[in-house]
């Protein structure tokens, strides 16, 4: 369970810091404040849970695109993210929508791996206080 909830964190923060990312190197992408959260939600769900379908369906029909999996998954999360999101986020033109889908899966990509490096390290500064503080 509680591996679940690591997994779910590491993948919310590493969402949301795809979309800020991209928010903050495209002109025609927008975060507002109000609705940022749900659309950080929508797009992480919608990422755990179309990726599986998508490799499913490019391994029976199409294997050669099996690489860019992450690409589409990415594309298809940041649509929901920015039709269901409550005005979270907001995708102008066909040139942001490419860069914030390769901005956004390079950003959560690098996120996934590097956020739990950080959390574990965090938590073993947390226990190294909390020892020398029992210890006092």
């Amino acid at each position: 369970m509680i591996r679940i909830i690591i997994r779910t964190l590491v993948y919310l923060i590493s969402a949301a810091l795809g979309l800020l990312v991209a928010t903050w190197i495209l002109d025609d992408m927008h975060v507002h404040a109000g609705g940022f959260l749900l659309a950080v939600v929508i797009f992480a769900a919608a990422q755990l849970i179309l990726s599986p379908f998508i490799v499913k369906f490019v391994r029976r029909n199409a294997e050669a695109f099996l690489g860019g999996v992450g690409l589409v998954s990415t594309f298809v999360a940041l649509l929901l993210a920015n039709l269901l999101g409550s005005d979270g986020i907001e995708i102008h033109g066909i040139p942001t929508w490419i860069g914030a889908t390769v901005i956004t899966w390079l950003v959560t990509a690098v996120g996934t791996l590097l956020v739990p490096f950080f959390l574990a390290k965090a938590g073993i500064e947390r226990a190294r206080e909390n020892r020398a503080d029992s210890a006092r």
